[in-house]
């Protein structure tokens, strides 16, 4: 029979012992509960030791159980995903050892929550056009092609026309997310820009802000979209937890995937 560890979500301070249902990652219904060592806790749930899968349903379920204690606590520090504990004591002896730091950690990020977005251009032809009446290197290299008529020397130039166009899109989506963040400037406390996806997406940013501002955040949204509406569409998620801002690694490397 497998034998099962202790899967850990996040840390929290509390000194009492916490019940947040039958949500555990792994579809088994593990009960989700906490361990806790002198007024430090850590969120966990019963799961097999030395067998953990990667996949959409773990990592959501990873995120689910952060977000349900997150509802009852103001200051909740996630934990990397694909954490496995061997035992309870083993859960203790790591908020011991670590004790200062997790509660400066969680001092510094109390009341925090993040909220991700997304922004993509809607016309991905207009943004070309723009690139093109922009840049004077391409404009002349447009010429030397149209004027060119050997085969190879031509290809040569629409290769390289095309790494300017591609130097001059990634410019352009820069640009363009830092001057939605300059609207956020005064209502955020920090900001992350993560890699985007496809030619239209030219933001993917994540916000860490304190709560009690979400309505502020949800207005800056708004008229942005409006102000933007022909340009660019948003996608926005939040509250959700920490995880661009913090990435705690609490145990030994063979415990981490």
């Amino acid at each position: 029979m497998q034998k099962d560890g202790k899967y850990v979500y996040c840390i929290i301070a509390t000194s009492y012992e916490c019940n947040f249902g039958p949500i555990g990652i792994g579809g088994r219904g593990d009960l989700v509960s906490s361990i806790g060592f002198q007024g430090l806790s850590m969120v966990v749930s019963d799961h097999p030791l030395n067998h953990f899968v990667v996949n959409p349903e773990n990592i959501l379920a990873h995120q689910k159980v952060i977000e349900a204690v997150m509802s009852q606590f103001n200051s909740v520090i996630p934990v990397r995903f694909g954490t496995v504990a061997a035992t309870p004591d083993e859960i203790r002896n790591l908020l011991d050892r670590r004790y200062s730091e997790l509660i400066e950690l969680l001092n510094r990020f109390e009341n925090k929550v993040e909220y991700n977005l997304k922004g993509l251009w809607r016309n991905m032809s207009d943004i070309y056009k723009e690139i093109d009446k922009e840049n004077i290197l391409l404009k002349k290299l447009r010429g030397k092609i149209d004027k060119t008529d050997d085969k190879e020397k031509k290809d040569l130039l629409i290769v390289k026309a095309g790494e300017l166009i591609e130097d001059a899109l990634h410019k352009k989506k820069d640009y363009e997310a830092e001057e939605i963040v300059s609207s956020f400037r005064k209502t955020v406390v920090a900001y992350k820009h993560n890699k985007t996806t496809g030619e239209s997406m030219f933001m993917n940013t994540a916000f860490l802000i304190n709560k009690g501002r979400e309505v502020e955040f949800d207005n800056i949204m708004a008229t942005l979209g409006e102000k933007y509406k022909n340009r660019s569409d948003y996608h926005y998620t939040g509250p959700l937890p920490i995880f661009n801002f913090i990435d705690l690694r609490i145990l030994p490397e063979k415990w981490e995937l």
